[in-house]
């Protein structure tokens, strides 16, 4: 049986840090800074996540299960991910269990400190991954559209930088 997921004091200060590492610039590969608003409280709320890179796409997977970040992404359908200086604006769309199997698989190869809160080893044949897809959701990052990033931009949420990164100006001054 995989370990349940709870935020706790220890994990609260790891990811106090990890994100003032991503916000200097100081993290590993593959982490960015997931920024999303609350989809109750309509704060805007910042959690570390690990990108995962397959064949040319970027996704994002929720190792834990449902927890809030990805109820504020699947409310919302859009995010920021960021480190450093650099934000982008992403539209979000959580993928069927077919290409959530792949990924899922490709993610516990990459990060190996999440794999206790799996009920499948990162070896096991695909079909095991398809069965475990609903519950740790995997999600298809893209590029956000021009009038996405303008309502983003109107709310704040184009990261911590107080004016928008200029190739969502240049996105902007197309349409």
């Amino acid at each position: 049986m995989a370990r349940r997921y709870h935020l706790g004091f220890v994990r609260r200060t790891v990811n106090l840090v990890a994100r003032t590492a991503l916000r200097l610039g100081w993290a590993p590969r593959g982490l960015v800074l997931l920024t999303t608003r609350g989809r109750k409280s309509g704060l805007v709320r910042s959690t570390p996540a690990k990108m995962v890179e397959l064949d040319g796409r970027r996704y994002l997977v929720a190792p834990y299960g449902d927890v809030g970040w990805v109820h504020n992404v699947r409310a919302s359908g859009s995010a920021t991910v960021s480190r450093a200086r650099r934000s982008e604006q992403v539209a979000v769309t959580q993928v069927g269990p077919e290409e959530a199997a792949r990924v899922l698989q490709r993610y516990l190869d990459l990060e190996p400190v999440t794999r206790p809160f799996f009920e499948v080893r990162h070896d096991a044949p695909p079909e095991a991954f398809r069965a475990v897809a609903a519950l740790h959701p995997a999600f298809r990052l893209s590029p956000a559209s021009a009038s996405t990033a303008r309502r983003l931009s109107r709310k704040g949420l184009l990261g911590s930088n107080p004016s928008p990164p200029a190739f969502y100006l240049r996105l902007c001054r197309r349409r």
